[in-house]
């Protein structure tokens, strides 16, 4: 492909990066919690719907480990001829492509995330917690840019554990809303939310959540 051609496509800006448009893309799919249609995924790397699309079959061989026939091994390298599959796989559900643990491994993950259960939850998942409780029902994205940390994992780890759960669709950007679980009051000892105590004062980076909070809607 010459620079015309990469730049008709947008590679040339992806081209820079370290692993270039294929790192690039592998990023975002790191990060979405919701399968991205090809669309989606292009219009974010400002680069064409064909260009997603080999990229995604490109990770998928890579992801699942592949072997090059012998005679094309010289032109490909002997490094690049094969790959021993990852524990994870990249799917295309519904429409959308995401990154999933591979289900060879469920019962492993299942195992690990089982007795994680027992562990007493960080200063990231109280803080997390409680931004929810207070502004629930909340989507994973407001409360990101309240807590000002990227916080899918600790979104995942609180519905593991059965403190917060789905609560429908945001009517205007259709992100999935949370909301605490009647777990979460059994555990905190209240009969409704309305019971919560002002925790705020006692989780630091929390003291102005009310003025932040309003302050994006605006």
């Amino acid at each position: 492909m010459n620079e015309q051609e990469a730049a008709q496509d947008g590679l040339a800006e992806l081209d820079v990066l370290p692993g270039g448009a294929k790192a690039a893309l592998e990023a975002v799919l790191m990060v979405i919690d919701e399968p991205a249609t090809t669309e989606e995924l292009a219009a974010g790397l400002n680069v064409t719907v064909a260009v997603v699309e080999g990229l995604l079959h490109d990770l998928q061989r890579e992801y699942s480990g592949y072997t090059v026939k012998a005679p094309d091994v010289d032109a490909v390298g002997f490094a690049d001829a094969s790959t021993a599959p990852r524990g994870f796989e990249l799917r295309n559900v519904a429409g959308g492509w995401r990154i999933y643990s591979r289900s060879d491994f469920a019962d492993i993950v299942g195992r690990f995330v089982l007795e994680g259960q027992t562990t007493r939850l960080t200063q990231a998942a109280l803080e997390t917690l409680a931004v929810i409780a207070y502004r629930q029902p909340v989507s994973r994205a407001r409360v990101s840019a309240i807590r000002g940390v990227n916080v899918d994992s600790v979104v995942r780890t609180l519905t593991q554990r059965g403190l917060i759960e789905d609560s429908g669709n945001d009517p205007e950007s259709g992100a999935v809303l949370y909301r605490t679980t009647s777990y979460f009051l059994e555990r905190m000892g209240i009969g409704s939310v309305a019971e919560l105590p002002q925790l705020s004062p006692h989780l630091p980076g929390l003291e102005g959540i009310d003025e932040y909070y309003d302050a994006t809607r605006m």
